[in-house]
């Protein structure tokens, strides 16, 4: 069974709390333009941050837009491979393993960071940007 696109679980959330387009916008902070192309497109691939603000003004989180089930990670997405840098700040952090297997999908420049200290820098940043919306 294929995994559905991040876009239309995001369009199915929203319409099932009865957001508009423009609303969801405004309460993400993610232009309403970029919203539209999330939804309308298959190959879709928000970054981290947009993830996090979504999830939030949805009510839920990165992990089930990413199409996280009960028993982690739906089956096509399952178990990126994780970096010993991001299982070590995992472990100190007590991440849940959805946001282990999230962060793991993070590439900048086409490379994973590399120490756990860029993995908690990236974390956090994530964190402060949607908090700060």
């Amino acid at each position: 069974m294929p995994v559905e696109p991040v876009g239309v679980r995001i369009r199915g959330l929203r319409a099932e709390q009865g957001l508009s387009l423009s609303e969801l916008a405004r309460l993400s902070g993610v232009s309403k333009g970029y919203l539209s192309q999330i939804e309308r497109s298959a190959e879709a691939r928000p970054s981290a941050s947009t993830l996090f603000a979504l999830a939030k003004a949805l009510g839920t989180s990165a992990a089930a837009l990413l199409g996280s089930t009960e028993g982690g990670v739906a089956a096509e997405e399952a178990t990126p491979e994780v970096p010993d840098a991001l299982r070590e700040f995992a472990a100190e952090v007590d991440l849940p393993p959805a946001e282990l297997h999230m962060l793991a999908r993070i590439r900048y420049r086409g490379e994973s960071p590399r120490s756990k200290e860029d993995w908690r820098f990236i974390y956090e940043s994530i964190r402060r940007s949607v908090r700060d919306r």
